[in-house]
């Protein structure tokens, strides 16, 4: 896990450069260096976060034997053992994922990228193509955002605030804002919050040569699953499915450093423990560590202990108290450069900070479970239908009322948003949305999460966003997602093997915080004070403040029970105070 960046064409610099490096500095706190072409055609640089071979070996941008090829690596190729030994030939100089891309590259150029197993965004410089080439993980773990100068420069980084840095201007996007205030759409294309930053989408890859770039998409789901459905036996489904579970979770525990595991008490964390014992063996004595909030409505911690029984495992749990919600909002904002997802971000702070005081570099989670086994609360209505291609509005979990109030917009602003819908990819209503919402759920939750992890140095690795797992669960017919009106139906077939009864016959349980009363209670001063902050800044123009006020007047008098729409306002304020300092680069946000 790391930093990345580059900038490739005419403005082409070693200073502007090292403003990038130093404004990412937290993704990769154990080294930074950087390489800039004699000639000036192109300069990379990186920021090291060292999990697999941390001596000097392992150390980036790095270049192949002949000097002919330049890398830099955000992510993890998790199958590189396993790619050493096919791609034996190769001179190794490390024992290093790093380096085993590079011989990929060498061995099947572009194509290399069928090969991987794992989660990376990465740039090569091919000196003998004169060509920067670019790709993201298949369901885009790990990010790439780019800009295209005037002078026809290209610059990459993992952060936006990195392209901010070096020159790129630092304004928002009216457009993303409209489409995120109407529609609740975030995360959803290749573009951003940000005028002239785009960010490369989950799957798709980037030539940059002779002054010009062009994207396309390399991985996609949906073009990967034949017509029809599995039709073997429950018992030899659910049997392969175990075994490509605990080869996607052994994978992910090649480290060099310590690994734990996000364990919230719910199914999908649950299983992800399971399947770490049928790995590791009851003996396993990973650190857990579990957020919680002081409020037992939405604490988990009875299951969690219930899971943890009559193991090895040390516990630790990590407390979110309203008081600290301010200051870390702020924080985390300023981290991600994008709106967030509210408390739950924050819940999952307090995670990695306790992780990385304890020497823990590297942590699990279960996120992917729901889109794979069709576990959120709308799916059962979708069965036996027919997909369509209706435009996409942002919903809640758990929720009746409208997550979004664009009554609250100005009439030109509204009319700025754009609506979204994808293709119809499967006939059937109930695959097609589970579909959606793997490329339109699953990518924001990424990048808060990458954001998260990386503000205090830690890596997050997902291991059931496999696309082996993801590909076997849409084979399947609806009947193995939910029967008898139970969802992820083969999934908890499979933890009952596992884990106690009462576990894996709970419902979900979707909402893990309290912030829709946080925020009408104890953080109501402190929202109320961010929602004027968007006011004095964007009302009359963005905002309608009249409607505004009256909707905060509602919600704390308790008219709604979704709080998705407030944090759209607070995230408007802390917009609004979001700037960024390097040696010689202070960019502010301009309306």
């Amino acid at each position: 896990m790391c930093g990345i960046c580059a900038i490739a064409g005419c403005a082409s610099s070693r200073e502007k450069l090292a403003f990038m490096v130093d404004i990412q500095g937290h993704r990769g706190p154990d080294d930074r260096a950087v390489y800039v072409d004699p000639c000036g055609r192109v300069a990379l640089g990186h920021n090291r976060l060292s999990i697999i071979d941390r001596s000097s070996a392992g150390r980036q941008p790095m270049s192949n034997n002949a000097g002919t090829l330049f890398l830099v690596l955000n992510g993890e190729i998790y199958n590189y053992v396993e790619l050493r030994a096919e791609l034996s030939q190769y001179d190794y100089q490390s024992r290093t994922d790093t380096e085993v891309l590079l011989a990929a590259y060498e061995r099947w150029g572009e194509g290399c990228l069928d090969h991987f197993l794992g989660m990376f965004a990465f740039a090569i410089w091919d000196d003998r193509a004169q060509t920067l080439f670019a790709a993201r993980d298949r369901f885009g773990v790990k990010p790439l955002y780019y800009s295209v100068l005037r002078d026809g420069t290209l610059a990459l980084a993992s952060e936006i605030k990195a392209l901010h840095a070096m020159g790129v201007r630092c304004e928002a996007d009216p457009v993303s804002w409209a489409t995120y205030f109407t529609y609740g759409l975030y995360d959803h294309t290749g573009r951003t919050f940000w005028k002239d930053v785009s960010v490369l989408p989950p799957g798709h890859a980037l030539r940059y040569r002779d002054g010009k770039v062009a994207t396309w998409k390399w991985y996609d789901l949906s073009d990967r699953i034949e017509p029809g459905f599995d039709e073997r036996p429950d018992a030899v489904v659910q049997e392969e499915y175990k075994a490509l579970l605990e080869d996607s979770i052994r994978l992910r525990f090649r480290s060099d450093v310590p690994v734990g595991i996000n364990l919230s008490g719910g199914l999908d964390s649950s299983v992800l423990l399971g399947i770490v014992h049928a790995v590791q063996g009851e003996d396993s004595d990973v650190t857990a560590f579990t957020a919680i909030t002081g409020d037992e409505y939405y604490d988990e911690l009875p299951w969690v202990r219930q899971v943890l029984q009559r193991t090895r495992h040390p516990h630790h749990i990590c407390l979110l108290t309203p008081g600290e919600v301010p200051v870390l909002a702020a924080q985390v904002f300023a981290h991600e450069d994008e709106p967030f997802g509210g408390l739950p971000t924050l819940f999952y702070s307090k995670i990695f900070e306790r992780a990385r005081e304890l020497g823990v570099t590297v942590l699990l989670d279960g996120n992917g479970l729901d889109e794979q086994w069709a576990g959120y609360d709308y799916y059962p209505a979708l069965m036996g239908q027919e997909s369509t291609s209706e435009p996409f509005t942002q919903t809640v979990q758990g929720s009746r009322s409208l997550a979004v109030r664009p009554e609250c917009l100005t009439n030109e602003f509204r009319s700025l948003a754009e609506t979204f819908s994808l293709p119809q990819a499967f006939p059937d209503a109930l695959r097609d949305r589970q579909y959606r919402d793997v490329r339109t759920k699953i990518p924001r939750t990424l990048r808060f999460n990458d954001r998260i992890s990386m503000m205090h140095g830690t890596e997050l690795r997902e291991p059931m966003l496999d696309h082996r797992l993801f590909e076997l669960a849409f084979r399947q017919p609806a009947s193995r997602t939910i029967r008898g009106g139970c969802s992820k139906w083969m999934l908890r077939q499979l933890a009952a093997e596992l884990l106690p009864p009462n576990v894996v016959e709970a419902p979900k349980r979707p909402l893990q915080t309290p912030q829709r009363e946080w925020l009408r209670g104890t953080l109501a001063a402190w929202a109320g004070a961010e929602i004027e902050q968007a006011l004095a800044a964007f009302g009359g123009d963005w905002l309608d403040a009249e409607a505004v006020r009256r909707e905060w007047t509602e919600y704390l008098k308790g008219g709604s029970d979704n709080s998705f729409y407030v944090w759209q306002w607070i995230s408007l304020g802390m917009l609004r105070a979001r700037q960024f300092q390097t040696p010689n680069v202070v960019a502010n946000v301009a309306p």
